[in-house]
């Protein structure tokens, strides 16, 4: 039977790899790298970091392949990701078949936490609907929520309350914010807040050389926090953030 690994790599860090990671990383065969065009071939370089840092010696084939593109513009928004799934869920079944010998094992280098925002999971499900049964295994990675966390110095959670997760398009309903880890805001729903209790931990491309940090209360910090996403987002071309809101109490 095929193999296949999941593994967490962090936000970044090839430090924050796990020994647990590293040990998939050596048994690995094949890996997946979807190249997402070359405004984020940062991404695919520092995949390729963490193989030459834990691999060294080689003894491995890396199989690069077009992700597909996601209709960022379409009016149904879940319409629009499950169709993009459909698009993955394809290409991966192609891959597993054409590049994995039985007997084998594949791997995919997830961002972050494989069971946190991130959609391979699911669209295996897809997957073993074309292919047959694989013998799937989840190796857990430090996601960017703990690294913005640590990098802010603060607790998550506090004494008896709920932390809720959530993207930024679902911010604006959210009514009563107190303990709030907002992800995949790119629209930057925070700034349409006027709340004067809040406080923001803001960090982005957590983990990298280019991390950026800004935490304090929200009306005080939100326009340097947009000033300087725009910044990068335009000097890179690509922006990964995330971000605490908290009432103070």
């Amino acid at each position: 039977m095929k193999q296949l690994l999941l593994i967490g790599i962090g936000p970044g860090d090839p430090r924050q790899v796990t020994y647990e990671a590293v040990d998939g990383l050596r048994q690995a065969h094949v890996f997946f790298v979807l190249d997402k065009g070359s405004v984020k071939n940062e991404l695919v370089q520092l995949r390729k970091a963490i193989l030459q840092r834990y691999r060294p010696e080689g003894g491995y084939r890396l199989v690069e392949v077009a992700d597909p593109l996601r209709d960022g513009q379409a009016d149904a928004y879940v319409q629009a990701v499950q169709d993009w799934h459909v698009q993955r869920a394809a290409l991966y079944a192609q891959l597993i078949e054409q590049e994995l010998g039985d007997g084998e094992t594949g791997a995919f280098l997830l961002w972050g936490e494989p069971t946190l925002y991130d959609s391979t999971l699911r669209i295996l499900d897809l997957v073993c609907e074309r292919v047959g049964a694989l013998h799937l295994q989840v190796i857990p990675g430090i996601s960017s929520v703990q690294a913005l966390a640590a990098r802010h110095r603060v607790a998550l959670n506090r004494i008896g309350e709920p932390l809720t997760v959530l993207p930024g398009r679902r911010l604006a309903g959210q009514g009563s914010i107190d303990n709030v880890v907002v992800m995949l805001d790119g629209q930057c729903a925070f700034a349409a807040i006027d709340d004067p209790a809040l406080t923001i931990y803001w960090g982005a491309y957590l983990g990298t050389a280019d991390e950026r940090l800004i935490a304090g209360p929200l009306q005080a910090v939100k326009a340097q926090i947009l000033e300087v996403r725009a910044r990068e987002r335009a000097r890179k071309g690509w922006i990964m953030d995330t971000y605490l809101l908290r009432r103070e109490v």
